[in-house]
């Protein structure tokens, strides 16, 4: 990344690919942070700017980097590639952390099980402008696309036509609207619309404050 590719993303504000940070906070945090983007499209996080835009540099830029790459070491897994630049501008040095997407979906905050457990892991996406943990149907779909898990063969049953009917008068379900309205649990309902997803059937939305619902695919 070179100064004039800062600035533009510095003008252009935070959003699903970019984040500023004043400073560092935790490994913790900055771990969860860089998930999401390694978890979703990829982007960039700028230390030493505020979220108003305003630059105001890092204190050592050296020390900034090793707990970055502290940060990846001992609180992601697996770990993902990152390029760390640092960029000097109006003399004060900032601090940017490239992170592509990753192809080796979902990662997720260590929590030392040998195995991925859906009910324990922490997993990050990114959403407009900001961090949340996925839900475990997102999980599943993020699993799945990792795989290349798509369902080529999928019967539609009775359920998935009810599913149908309800998105030509509602035009969007969620997994416990359609748990109520064919009465089956939450958790039978979140698998029939994430293999309809994996079916190309259906698409995920999260909102701002984590909520997701399920439209029909164009």
């Amino acid at each position: 990344m070179n100064r004039k590719e800062l600035i533009s993303l510095i003008e252009d504000g935070e959003n699903i690919q970019c984040e500023f940070k004043r400073q560092f906070t935790t490994p913790e945090k900055i771990a969860k942070e860089m998930i999401a983007f390694a978890n979703t499209n990829g982007g960039y996080i700028l230390f030493g700017v505020d979220d108003d835009k305003t630059i105001v540099g890092v204190e050592s830029e050296k020390s900034e980097a090793e707990m970055i790459k502290d940060a990846v070491k001992n609180y992601c897994e697996p770990l993902f590639d990152y390029k760390i630049n640092y960029i000097v501008h109006n003399g004060k040095e900032i601090v940017a952390v490239t992170i592509p997407e990753s192809i080796n979906k979902p990662h997720r905050l260590q929590d030392y099980e040998n195995e991925f457990d859906i009910t324990k892991a922490v997993v990050m996406i990114r959403v407009n402008d900001k961090s949340l943990k996925a839900s475990k149907e997102m999980v599943r779909i993020l699993r799945a696309n990792a795989g290349n898990l798509s369902l080529k063969k999928y019967s539609i049953g009775p359920i998935e036509k009810k599913v149908f009917e309800y998105l030509t008068i509602k035009e969007k379900i969620s997994v416990k609207e359609l748990g109520t309205l064919v009465n089956i649990s939450d958790r039978k309902a979140s698998r029939t619309l994430v293999k309809m997803i994996r079916a190309n059937l259906l698409l995920i939305h999260t909102k701002d404050n984590g909520e997701e619902f399920f439209t029909a695919a164009a």
